[in-house]
């Protein structure tokens, strides 16, 4: 194992800046890397955390990872950031189920699409005025289910039947 080298307070800034141009370079897993190391040092910095979320998510190669995500949800700070960031969560981690297409994918990702919904509704309800980031991202999950049939919901489980002999 190796021991992680703690970067500076100083060097927060401009080590957050780094990770959101990792973000935009698609490559996520440096900066979840750049965003440990600075909440290794300012564990409550929510920007980091945030980035740290979505990095975490953008890595769609990975339900295990967009799925691990959920745990740096209780470090979120607000309640709305808590609810808006599960849905970002749920809505990626649907889309990658979507992406691998395999057998019952449509029903996963149905099921995670559903969910993102619920989470938008519940930041919407405590959403800092003027902010309507959870209604445009309830719409695109509805525009998507609406595009996709396919994405549905599980039927319900069929009772066996059983003949006596």
């Amino acid at each position: 194992m190796y021991e992680m080298k703690p970067i500076s307070a100083q060097a927060i800034p401009e080590a957050l800046a780094k990770a959101e141009r990792y973000r935009l370079l698609n490559n996520p897993r440096q900066a979840e890397s750049i965003c440990l190391d600075v909440l290794s040092v300012d564990p409550d910095n929510q920007k980091a955390v945030v980035m740290l979320i979505l990095a975490c998510t953008d890595q769609s190669d990975s339900v295990i990872t967009i799925n691990g995500a959920r745990k740096y949800l209780p470090r979120l700070a607000s309640e709305y950031e808590r609810a808006y960031y599960a849905g970002i969560i749920c809505e990626r981690l649907g889309m990658a189920h979507w992406k691998h297409a395999t057998p019952g994918c449509g029903m996963d990702a149905y099921q995670c699409l559903r969910e993102a919904m619920e989470f938008y509704l519940k930041a919407e309800a405590v959403r800092p005025q003027g902010n309507d980031d959870a209604l445009l991202r309830w719409n695109a999950c509805a525009r998507t289910l609406m595009a996709h049939p396919e994405m549905h919901a599980r039927p319900p489980e069929t009772p066996r039947v059983v003949l006596d002999d």
